[in-house]
C-alpha cells in the first residue's frame, strides 16, 4: 500500500481486512482505492492484478428522520421487519441495531445458496436480516416466507427489486423509483415518509373491522326477524306486523349504517389483522339472531298473553322493540369490551340517537294512524323498556362470551 509518504510498502491482507469490517461495522460504506501502472494502450482483466492499494473511500448513508418511529409503531401492530440487502453483512447488521431489531439473526446469500429448500424455509422465518444477496434471492426469500404462511409485503425501488415485487402478496415502490418497479408495484408511495404505510395497514384493518360490524349486526337481525315472523305466523291470529311497519322498521335500521364505515374502532382490534371467517359469521348469525328471536317471542308473549293487546297497540308494541333492538345491537356488536366502555363515532353516535328518539316518538306522532301505530297505555312502554333493558344486558354479555369463545382475531 501508499503510506503517508508516498512510498510503497507491504501490507497484510488480513489488517484490510479488518479495517474494512471496523468501519462497516459502525454503519460506514468503503470503497477500496488502487492502482497499477501500465504503459500498454488498452487494459485488460489480467492487468488488473498485483495493485498498489491506496486506502479507503468512507461513505455514510444516515437512517431517514422518523423511521425508528415508524418501524416501532409497525411492530405495535404486529408487522414483523426484515431487512433484504446486496450490502455486507457488517453494514446490514448495524442497521438492523439501529432500527431497534434487538440481536438480529443474519442470514447471507452465500449461506442461502448451500441450504437445502427445506431448511431454508425455516430459516427464512427465522431471520431478521438477509444480507450480500444477489438479485434473484431475494424472490427465493420471499417465497419461503410465503410458504411459512406469511402475508409479505416487499418494498424495493430498483430494477433487482423487481421479481421480489412481483413475487410479494403486497409490492411497494415509490414515486422515484425506476419505472418498471412502479410499474409492477401494486402501491407507489408518493410521500418520501414511510410512516404512510403504518397509516394505510391502520385504515385498512379499520375498514375491515367495520365491515364485519355491518355483516354481523345485518345476518343476525335478518335471521332472527325472520325466525320470529315465521314463529308468530303460527302462533298469532292475526299479522305481527304490518308490511309498511316492516318496511320502516328496515329504513330506521339501516338509517344508522351510513355512518359505520366511519365508525371508531377500538385500539386493540388494530393491533392484529383481521380474517375474514365464513363459520365465525355463520354462528354469529344464528347465536345473536336466536337470542334475539327469545327476546321478541318474550314481547309476544307479554303484549297478547298479559296485556291481551291485538292489531295496532301489539303491532305497535313490537314495531318499537324491533327496531331499538336492532339499533341498539350495532353500538353492543360495534366493540368486544363492554359497549359503555367503547366510544362510538360522532355520526353513528348521533344518528344512533335521532333515529331511536325518533322511533320512541312515532306511536305518539301525528303519522301514527296513517301507519297502523298506537300507544295503549303507559303500561306497554314500561313493560317494553324492561324487555329492551334485559336484552341490552343480555347482548352484551353474550357478546363478551361469543368473542372469548371464537377468540376474533
Amino acid at each position: 500500500m501508499v503510506d503517508e509518504k508516498g512510498e510503497v510498502t507491504a501490507i497484510d491482507k488480513d489488517v484490510i481486512n479488518r479495517y474494512y469490517a471496523d468501519y462497516c461495522s459502525n454503519g460506514f460504506r468503503l470503497i477500496g482505492i488502487c492502482y497499477r501502472n501500465i504503459t500498454a494502450n488498452t487494459i485488460t482483466r489480467a492487468d488488473e492484478q498485483d495493485m498498489v492499494f491506496m486506502g479507503f473511500v468512507v461513505l455514510e448513508d444516515p437512517l431517514k428522520e422518523g423511521i425508528i418511529d415508524t418501524l416501532n409503531r409497525l411492530r405495535r401492530l404486529s408487522v414483523a421487519v426484515k431487512i433484504i440487502t446486496g450490502d455486507n453483512k457488517f453494514v446490514a447488521l448495524y442497521a438492523a441495531k439501529e432500527i431497534g431489531i434487538k440481536d438480529p439473526k443474519i442470514l447471507t446469500g452465500k449461506e442461502m445458496n448451500a441450504m437445502l429448500p427445506e431448511a431454508f424455509t425455516v430459516q427464512a422465518a427465522q431471520a431478521d436480516v438477509f444480507a450480500e444477496v444477489e438479485p434473484y434471492q431475494k424472490e427465493h426469500i420471499i417465497k419461503a416466507l410465503q410458504k411459512s404462511n406469511y402475508t409479505v409485503a416487499y418494498m424495493g425501488d430498483g430494477i433487482n427489486d423487481v421479481a421480489a415485487i412481483h413475487a410479494a402478496d403486497t409490492g411497494i415502490s415509490t414515486n422515484n423509483a425506476v419505472d418498471v418497479a412502479r410499474q409492477a408495484a401494486d402501491f407507489v408511495l408518493l410521500e418520501k415518509d414511510l410512516s404512510v404505510l403504518a397509516d394505510g395497514i391502520a385504515e385498512g384493518r379499520k375498514t375491515f373491522a367495520n365491515s364485519l360490524k355491518y355483516i354481523f349486526i345485518t345476518t343476525g337481525a335478518t335471521f332472527g326477524n325472520m325466525f320470529s315472523i315465521a314463529g308468530a305466523s303460527l302462533i298469532l291470529p292475526f299479522l305481527p306486523m304490518l308490511p309498511k311497519q316492516i318496511l320502516l322498521t328496515n329504513f330506521l335500521t339501516d338509517f344508522p349504517f351510513l355512518a359505520v364505515a366511519s365508525d371508531n374502532v377500538d385500539d386493540e382490534q388494530l393491533v392484529r389483522p383481521g380474517k375474514w371467517n365464513m363459520k365465525l359469521i355463520r354462528s354469529f348469525m344464528i347465536v345473536f339472531g336466536l337470542h334475539s328471536s327469545i327476546f321478541d317471542f318474550i314481547t309476544f308473549y307479554v303484549l297478547y298473553s298479559y296485556f291481551r293487546f291485538k292489531d295496532a297497540p301489539f303491532q305497535s308494541g313490537w314495531f318499537v322493540e324491533s327496531v331499538l333492538t336492532e339499533l341498539l345491537i350495532l353500538f353492543i356488536i360495534r366493540t368486544r369490551k363492554p359497549f359503555l366502555k367503547s366510544r362510538p363515532g360522532k355520526w353513528l353516535l348521533i344518528i344512533g340517537v335521532v333515529t331511536f328518539l325518533v322511533t320512541i316518538l312515532l306511536p305518539v306522532s301525528p303519522f301514527a294512524k296513517s301507519l297502523g301505530l298506537t300507544l295503549a297505555h303507559t303500561g306497554e312502554a314500561v313493560a317494553i323498556g324492561l324487555i329492551i333493558l334485559l336484552y341490552v344486558i343480555t347482548a352484551d354479555l353474550l357478546k363478551i362470551l361469543f368473542f372469548k369463545r371464537y377468540k376474533l382475531d
